[in-house]
């Protein structure tokens, strides 16, 4: 995972992705997921997401935070089919909503999640510097 978010960004992020690891990666509680897909024992994707009560005042809603596959594994379908497993946990869950937040400059991964049938939400992201 390290490897793979390291070749896509530029930028090695060990420390951070541990600590994600540490936070999702143990499998406890149904609102927590952390999915890799392997092939021939080689981690070649992962998705990471989790299930938030009430935020913004909406009912419980699964979001994705992070997800990627080693380039030479895209258009194989990985990403979808991690997709699809992480939407079937959050069913599980007893959740109907989807969400997540990008970049609007990375049109790998809107023109990925605009593929599997996401779009456009109701809410609109607002931020600031603090050293204004």
């Amino acid at each position: 995972m390290i490897e793979i978010d390291a070749g896509a960004t530029g930028v090695e992020r060990r420390v951070y992705w541990l600590s994600v690891f540490r936070r999702y990666g143990d499998g406890e509680g149904p609102e927590r997921h952390f999915l890799v897909a392997e092939i021939d024992g080689r981690v070649v994707g992962f998705i990471i997401g989790e299930l938030r009560d009430w935020e913004f005042g909406e009912p419980p809603c699964g979001w994705v935070f992070a997800i990627d596959v080693a380039p030479e594994f895209r258009l194989g379908g990985v990403a979808t089919r991690l997709l699809g497993a992480l939407r079937a946990g959050f069913r599980r869950s007893g959740v109907r909503k989807l969400r997540t937040i990008l970049a609007r400059d990375n049109t790998l991964i809107l023109s990925f999640f605009r593929s599997q049938g996401m779009m456009t939400g109701p809410f609109i992201p607002l931020e600031m510097d603090l050293d204004v």
